[in-house]
């Protein structure tokens, strides 16, 4: 749905202009009032400067943060971008440390059905050996029935 359009009655360096747009009105008081401030602190730093000198100085200060902006916003995308990459990586990695944790408990139940309650496994490949023996069996032990 598209967004009304307002009229709005702005006074910036005593001109009233009519500015048509979807803002609220809030929203471009807070505008008129900002450029009033720069516009007399502008003619205030340069009292030679006539209104149009100031409203081009104003403007072109008003692109330069705009594009200061913009950069800068880029910047953090790229940022968040990189940071969401490092989370789905660390997310895969937690999931492995998950699955090895899985898989040196059921080692250890098999050690301890097996009576070996000393033996302290090394690694997760120690703990995949020692449940691949197991299965290995229990196919010799099906085949053989």
């Amino acid at each position: 749905m598209a967004q009304q359009k307002t009229r709005y009655k702005a006074v910036i360096a005593d001109q009233t202009y009519t500015i048509i747009g979807q803002e609220t009105k809030h929203h471009m008081d807070i505008v008129t009032k900002l450029i009033n401030e720069q516009l007399a602190e502008l003619k205030e730093l340069s009292p030679q400067l006539d209104n149009e000198q100031a409203a081009i100085l104003l403007a072109i200060n008003a692109f330069s943060d705009q594009l200061k902006k913009q950069e800068k916003n880029l910047e953090l995308e790229k940022e968040v971008s990189e940071l969401k990459e490092k989370m789905s990586k660390f997310a895969e990695m937690e999931n492995r440390i998950k699955r090895i944790e899985a898989i040196e408990n059921e080692a250890r139940e098999v050690l301890k059905e097996n009576g070996q309650l000393d033996y302290e496994i090394k690694n997760h490949v120690e703990a995949q050996q020692i449940l691949n023996e197991k299965r290995k069996g229990q196919i010799k032990q099906k085949s053989s029935t």
